[in-house]
């Protein structure tokens, strides 16, 4: 029997991997097994009890392991990791796998990376190559690469970053983001109705989430005071939050979002609002706001202006829909306010979106079962110089 675990421990993460999950479960038999490995903030009330979105989607979960997620301090987030390292390392024990698929740039991902190159496990891994130059992801990512073995990249430039890293081209696959193939594939929910289910009458409305800046020398109440800043100069639009990850620093952004949602009548914070709702919701906003990886990828297929705030994204591949601002209040306002015109609108009716063409799930899929059933696996790499080239 060949068995493939796919890891998630995000909401974020999941909207990416569901599309994957159904897909490669479709060659599931009595001699090729997908199972689903559920942990992180899923588990965690703070961040909104995301696995009660799996089980609403009717997907079938193998394993939930409960690993902490605390996020004040730096030390937090390696108490963590170590914790996640400790227990998916007895769960490979425990469970022959002939390869794990994780997504992106976690740190938690890092620590089930870890378990997994001890375990002999082959690491099928999503979105590599890809830089964010204002996050700690930046250095993860780049040594989840190093420890996996398939690639898929969600673009061409990601692809070539991840060959530059050292690995085989013959290994690394352009398949585009799973995000673009979520929009697709979404039923369309007019305005009136996506608003009601969050129990908003019909208004203007922005998206937002704001993550922590995790490689800065500002501090997290500095940048979350801005942000919160810039929201109160538009009170005739309705902002639509959800909560920060589990970074440093992000429970003490989430305590700030929850005081302003307090004294603000246009402000609605959510811990989560599921992947299908966040989607409909993107689709009728006048802008998206923050500094989440979904205002440069899913927002530009949805013909939606981005304003981009800080750095955390700096360095990834963009189109001409987003806007990119300083993390202070006047740059932000500055932002909005173009992002609003007439001019910027145009643009982003005619973007293309350069991360795929909506049918990446099951470009990952069909690969995946064909490595692991018809080609094999050989662990022992060798490094790829580019003057092979």
């Amino acid at each position: 029997m060949t068995k493939i675990a796919i890891v998630t421990a995000t909401r974020a993460e999941y909207g990416l991997l569901s599309p994957i999950i159904r897909s490669l479960r479709k060659f599931e038999n009595d001699d090729f097994i997908v199972e689903l490995i559920v942990c992180g903030t899923h588990l965690s009330n703070d961040f909104g009890m995301t696995i009660t979105e799996i089980d609403s989607d009717e997907i079938r979960i193998d394993h939930k392991i409960q690993t902490p997620v605390a996020s004040r301090i730096s030390k937090d987030i390696s108490f963590n990791q170590a914790a996640t390292l400790t227990k998916f390392a007895d769960l490979f024990e425990s469970v022959h796998y002939d390869g794990i698929m994780i997504l992106g740039d976690r740190y938690e991902m890092l620590a089930i990376a870890i378990a997994a190159g001890n375990a002999g496990i082959p690491i099928f891994h999503i979105s590599g190559g890809d830089t964010t130059e204002g996050s700690v992801d930046e250095w993860i990512r780049h040594s989840i690469t190093k420890i996996s073995y398939i690639h898929f990249t969600t673009n061409e430039i990601s692809r070539k970053r991840v060959i530059q890293l050292g690995e085989s081209p013959d290994r690394v696959f352009n398949y585009g983001s799973t995000a673009i193939d979520n929009i697709i594939s979404m039923p369309y929910v007019s305005k009136a109705d996506i608003l009601g289910s969050l129990g908003l009458l019909d208004c203007k409305y922005a998206v937002c989430t704001y993550h922590p800046v995790t490689i800065s020398h500002e501090t997290v109440d500095g940048y979350a005071f801005a942000f919160i800043r810039a929201i109160e100069s538009f009170p005739d639009i309705t902002f639509i939050i959800t909560k920060a990850n589990s970074d440093r620093g992000g429970a003490r952004i989430n305590e700030l979002l929850e005081q302003a949602e307090k004294r603000l009548e246009n402000v609605h914070v959510y811990a989560s609002l599921g992947n299908y709702r966040y989607l409909s919701l993107l689709r009728h906003s006048e802008f998206i706001l923050g500094n989440s990886s979904s205002g440069i990828v899913e927002a530009p297929t949805l013909h939606v202006p981005t304003v981009n705030i800080g750095e955390r994204q700096r360095g990834r591949l963009q189109s001409e829909s987003v806007i990119n601002c300083g993390a202070k209040t006047d740059d932000i306002i500055s932002a909005v306010n173009h992002a609003m015109t007439d001019e910027h609108k145009a643009i982003c009716k005619k973007v293309i979106n350069p991360y795929g063409d909506g049918h990446s799930a099951d470009r990952i899929a069909a690969k995946t079962y064909e490595i692991l059933i018809n080609e094999g696996i050989d662990l022992k790499k060798k490094f790829y110089d580019l003057q092979q080239q």
